[in-house]
């Protein structure tokens, strides 16, 4: 047991040695490097860049650390080899495509309160939303003062509500949704526009507020994940 004990001495002394050599020897050699470099007209940073790299290198190899490997980024033959192989594929009389290739990605991406929103959509159509701005004659000078507002979350049943409009910001960043200026069926918004929400919003434009009547689709694309990925008729 003392045999050990000595051991791992004797190896934390050499380490902090071999430490402490490396230091003094790194200091001598940036120090000789900067002057070089200064005498030679080099520009500063290229002088500050090759140091940098030189140091990362020997703290590496001091401290027993190999570097990480570059990441792989393909090249401009790689990606056109796959280009080729996807255009051959589609001329391809047998070749079968069950699902978007994407889909296993998004479905990763989402929250489960999102993939509720997208069943939601999927099963219901289009939903309206409205903007709710201040009142200046003919617009000029119109504050936005709240954006989006909707029963999607609500009857979706999403559990954080707050959230919503960041649930759909996702899904359009992904492609299930898509944003629109037109309207649906004008007795839909009379609901949207008794919320609490949209009503206290509409106290903070002051007088005669304004609302922008819009509305919330699910893309075909959507349409396609919601079908192939979500069970639709829970």
């Amino acid at each position: 047991m003392a045999s050990n004990s000595l051991g791992l001495l004797r190896i934390a002394a050499n380490a902090g040695l071999s430490t402490a050599q490396w230091m003094v020897q790194t200091t001598v050699h940036t120090g000789q490097r900067i002057v070089r470099g200064i005498v030679a007209g080099e520009p500063p940073v290229k002088i500050a860049q090759e140091l940098g790299a030189e140091l990362r290198t020997a703290a590496q190899t001091v401290l027993g650390v190999r570097p990480a490997a570059a990441e792989h980024s393909a090249s401009t033959e790689e990606l056109r080899a796959r280009g080729a192989e996807l255009l051959r594929r589609s001329s391809d009389v047998h070749f079968v495509e069950d699902t978007h290739p994407a889909f296993e990605r998004i479905l990763g991406e989402l929250t489960p309160d999102e993939a509720r929103i997208v069943r939601f959509l999927f099963r219901e159509g289009p939903q309206p939303t409205v903007d709710v701005r201040t009142n200046r004659p003919l617009g000029i000078g119109s504050e936005l003062i709240e954006a989006g507002l909707s029963m999607i979350g609500r009857q979706a049943g999403v559990r954080n509500m707050d959230r919503t409009n960041a649930y759909l910001n996702n899904l359009f960043r992904l492609g299930l949704v898509w944003f629109s200026r037109e309207e649906v069926e004008p007795s839909r918004y009379q609901v949207v526009e008794v919320q609490p929400e949209v009503q206290e919003a509409m106290a903070r434009a002051g007088r005669a507020p304004r609302t922008i009547r819009r509305s919330i689709h699910l893309t075909p694309f959507g349409e396609d994940f919601c079908r192939t990925c979500l069970p639709t008729d829970a």
